[in-house]
Order: structure tokens, then C-alpha cells, then sequence
């Protein structure tokens, strides 16, 4: 026995390396699941690990600026920059080729609108309110104007990490957004200030009878017990993979959030496709009503658009019962930060830009569009985006991906596995050690500040107060080849419903304490 110990204490570092290298080879060799690793031993783990951080090395070698998908280098660099209070802006002219099918243009005013010495602009110069109240016209007990234009769309306790969550709460605090709570129920990482939107799914995490079912005690509860709780939104789809319950896989699953939702651990959590609550339309309008008429709050849904025969029905039964939706937000099939299959993040629902429009020619057609504020999401957080998505009709900016982005995500891509580098999409504790919520909430509300801040300068460059006074005819999108520009009047063949708008200043009267201070 001590020969042997003196034979190992003889052998040097190196040695141990080689024996090393000589165990992994053998292995490699001898077993049958990997190809390359059995034909190419040793060197063959290359291939994997090039492959395992193939996004983050395209982000910095192989793409250029405007190259990559879903957010290429120049957008994410903005989002870091502003989020940062660093230098945003660009030289030397734009790198897109303006003469590209689809090219927005926004047209400014030979005058542009001026702040006068006494408006809330002058003072705070990125207040932007909503131009409209939820729950006004279904005359709900407990109205609600978001002090916001931009506010955090649905991103679950779950999805995200505890300590990303936080630090969207905080910001949002600050920032005077507010926080969707996404279908993971209301944690303890969702209290720290800011105005709540509560949402839920198919799964009905937080409300959840015993039977699985939605509890309608329980929601009158939840909403008694936190005042902030400002509005409750009925997850109906999302753009990531509208027609399929969410996914959240086990290895995200902590014994807390297994608690806040009431689900099991160690098991995949799969909410159904289609709620228990309703299973058609009419039944739709019954529940979001009987909601709203225990709690107070206004009541509205989240979906993202494919066939367009439901939402007919859907306006149809508005017109005739004088009620509905106080608000609806509309995903776009971009895709989002949840796990989902390829072949539903990529080819299922509308993109934003077709599903609104779509949905709004309707509601306009109808005599409907200013008894609903419209929420819309997908890809929309940045100056110009959210532009046009106001020129078409939205009265709100709902932001998911450009958020995370503020508080460190690199888009390495690996939402779905808990092994986010950047401790936002995961569980790991070790991971989310680099998140600093103080840090972190600062820049979220700095990157909101600022997008509010762009937002009213062009709609000010375009002769306008407040972004909801932006018409169809504002903005002008290219049509390729021939090198002309048409408005999104003739693009969609539909005009935006005017929105009845009395200044910031009344706005900021109407909402009193409301408003941020």
C-alpha cells in the first residue's frame, strides 16, 4: 500500500493530465451514443462545445449589426446603452437600406410641437400616461389610467429567475409602469411597489380550486389582500405558441415557486391548451364580466391572432350586450422568452403588425375601438417600433424581451434549460448571484425612461403632444422596388379611431396620485 501511495505522490501534474485525456479517450471509444465523439475521440468534444455557445459566438465574431434574429447587435446595443445612461446615438448616418420592402418612415413636421413653459413635460420630460382609463366606459368600480406608455409584459416567477423579477418590480416602481405578473401567479418577488396586472392561464396558478379549476374565492381574495393589484388579464394565447399550454420545464421548479403555483415537484409542469372556466366566446364575455363585478378591476384578455371569425362573434356580442373587454392585449408570433416548439414559435399566429391590424379594422368597423384599450406586444421596445405601433392604433407598449435585456441578458438563447448565463431565466442560485436587484432595477428604469423620452421626442418632431394623437397617415412604409412610400392607411386599408385627448396636463389632473410625482 505504500508503494502505491509513493507511486501516485511520484507521478507530476501532467501526468495526471495525461491520464486524464487517456480516461475521456478510452470512453469516447467505447461508447456508442455519440458519432463524432466514437469516430474522433477526444477531439470530437470540440464539436459540442462549439456548438453549445454557437449564439454567443455569432453575437460577437460572425454577424454583423443588423444581421442577427431575434434582436441583432444594434438593438441590443441600444437597449445596454440606454439602460446604462450611456451614449445611445450613432454616426456617420443610418446602415439600413432604406429602400427595403417594409422600411418605416416617420414623418416629421415642418413645426414641430413645442413644450410650453407651464406642461408636466418641462418638468418630467419623459410623463407619458395613457391617453385612455381602463374600465371607463364598462364603468368599473376601480378604473385604472397606467401612469405608463411602456410597461412589462407577462413574464412569470418561473420563467424568470427571483431575483430578475425583483429587479423589474423595483424599476418598474420607479419607472411608475406597471408589472405583469405573467401566468406563475403573484410572488413575493412581484412586491415591492409597482402597479400589478394579475394574469393567468389555463392552469390557473394562485387561483386554483382543488379540482385544478378556477377559483373565484381565491381571485376575490388575492385582489382584496393587494391593493396594487390594478387590472386582471385572462391569458387566452401568446405569440410563442398560441394553442399550447405553457411549459415550464422541472429543472426550473424550486420548492417556492412549486408552492406559489400548487403544483408538484420534480415533474414538468404542462398547462392545458384550452381553459376549463369557458369554451367558447360568449362564455368568454360571462366569466371576464363575473370577474370584474367581484373584484372591481377591469378585465381584459391576451391573444395572439390566427383566424378571425371569433373575434366577429366576439364584437358582435359587445354590440349587443353593451359590455366586454375593458382592455386587450395583442401578442405578436414573434415569440417570447417561454419555452416553446420550434414549429410554433416560427409558423403559428400572426406577426404583431398583421394580427393588429387585422383586429383593429375590426373593432374600428364596429364602433368599438375607444371603448377598449389596446395593448401591444411583440418586439415593440424601441422609439421607432412603438411609434408605429401607436400610429396603427395601440394605446400601450408592453415590453418582455428589451426588459430582460436591461437587466444583463446577453440572448444566449437557453431560456428553456436554467442555465441562462446571465441569471435571468433560471433557478440556479449560483447563477443568479451576478444579478444585483439595486443595480439591475436602476438600469431597467433608465432603459424605460429613455424609451418614453424617444418616444415623445418624435411624436413631438411630428407635431404632436401625446403619442396616442399619431395618425395612420404619419407613417409610411417602403414598397421595395419601385422605391415608393405609402402611408399605413393605404398599406392596411383601414384609419385609426381619433382617441379623445385633452393634453398630458389633464391627463396628469384626471389621474391625481396616479401619476408618478
Amino acid at each position: 500500500m505504500d508503494e502505491v501511495q509513493v507511486f501516485l505522490a511520484s507521478i507530476p501534474w501532467w501526468g495526471w493530465v495525461l491520464i486524464g485525456l487517456f480516461l475521456i479517450t478510452l470512453r469516447d471509444i467505447l461508447q456508442k451514443k455519440h458519432t463524432i465523439s466514437h469516430n474522433f475521440p477526444l477531439v470530437g468534444h470540440l464539436r459540442y462545445m462549439l456548438e453549445k455557445i454557437g449564439p454567443e459566438l455569432r453575437q460577437y465574431i460572425v454577424a454583423n449589426n443588423r444581421e442577427e434574429l431575434p434582436f441583432n447587435r444594434s438593438q441590443r446595443s441600444w437597449v445596454y446603452a440606454s439602460s446604462k445612461r450611456q451614449n445611445n446615438y450613432q454616426g456617420f448616418g443610418t446602415d439600413q437600406d432604406q429602400y427595403a420592402p417594409g422600411f418605416i418612415f416617420i414623418k416629421p413636421s415642418m413645426i414641430p410641437y413645442t413644450v410650453p413653459d407651464n406642461h408636466p413635460n418641462k418638468t418630467q420630460v419623459d410623463l407619458v400616461p395613457c391617453a385612455k382609463v381602463m374600465g371607463k366606459y364598462n364603468n368599473r368600480k376601480r378604473p385604472f389610467r397606467p401612469k405608463s406608455i411602456v410597461n412589462i409584459s407577462a413574464m412569470s416567477y418561473g420563467s424568470l429567475s427571483a431575483k430578475a423579477i425583483e429587479s423589474l418590480n423595483k424599476g418598474a416602481k420607479k419607472a411608475g409602469c406597471y408589472h405583469n405578473t405573467g401566468e406563475g401567479s403573484l410572488s413575493k418577488h412581484h412586491q415591492h411597489g409597482s402597479d400589478i396586472v394579475f394574469h393567468f392561464g389555463t392552469a390557473y396558478f394562485g387561483i386554483r380550486s382543488e379540482d385544478g379549476g378556477f377559483s373565484m374565492e381565491k381571485m376575490k381574495a388575492l385582489v382584496d389582500k393587494h391593493e396594487y393589484i390594478r387590472a386582471i388579464e385572462v391569458k387566452l394565447s401568446q405569440g410563442a405558441k398560441p394553442g399550447k399550454g405553457g411549459v415550464l420545464p422541472a429543472s426550473k421548479i424550486t420548492k417556492e415557486i412549486a408552492e406559489i403555483r400548487g403544483i408538484p415537484l420534480g415533474q414538468d409542469v404542462l398547462s392545458p391548451a384550452s381553459h376549463s372556466a369557458f369554451s367558447n366566446i360568449p362564455e368568454l364575455l360571462n366569466f371576464m364580466e363575473d370577474i370584474a363585478n367581484n373584484t372591481g378591476l377591469p378585465v381584459g384578455f391576451k391573444s395572439a391572432v390566427g383566424k378571425m371569425e371569433m373575434w366577429e362573434e366576439l364584437t358582435d356580442l359587445m354590440l349587443e350586450k353593451g359590455t366586454g373587454p375593458d382592455f386587450i392585449t395583442i401578442d405578436g408570433g414573434e415569440g417570447g422568452t417561454g419555452a416553446a416548439p420550434p414549429s410554433f414559435a416560427n409558423h403559428v399566429s400572426l406577426p404583431f403588425i398583421f394580427g393588429f391590424t387585422q383586429v383593429y379594422q375590426i373593432f374600428a368597423k364596429k364602433g368599438l375601438a375607444n371603448r377598449v384599450v389596446f395593448i401591444a406586444s411583440g418586439k415593440l421596445g424601441f422609439p421607432s417600433s412603438s411609434i408605429m405601433a401607436f400610429a396603427l392604433g395601440a394605446d400601450l407598449i408592453n415590453v418582455a424581451r428589451e426588459a430582460m435585456m436591461s437587466i444583463g441578458c446577453i440572448q444566449a438563447q437557453v431560456c428553456h434549460t436554467n442555465t441562462c448565463p446571465a441569471g435571468i431565466a433560471t433557478q440556479s442560485k449560483w447563477l443568479q448571484g451576478g444579478v444585483d436587484p439595486t443595480l439591475k432595477s436602476e438600469r431597467f428604469y433608465n432603459y424605460v425612461k429613455t424609451l418614453r423620452k424617444e418616444i415623445l421626442e418624435i411624436t413631438h418632431a411630428s407635431g404632436y403632444e401625446h403619442p396616442a394623437q399619431l395618425t395612420m397617415e404619419d407613417v409610411n412604409m417602403s414598397m421595395g422596388d419601385n422605391n415608393y412610400t405609402t402611408s399605413l392607411k393605404e398599406v392596411y386599408n383601414y384609419d385609426k379611431v381619433p382617441v379623445k385627448f385633452d393634453g398630458v396636463e389633464q391627463l396628469t389632473l384626471e389621474s391625481g396620485s396616479q401619476l408618478i410625482s
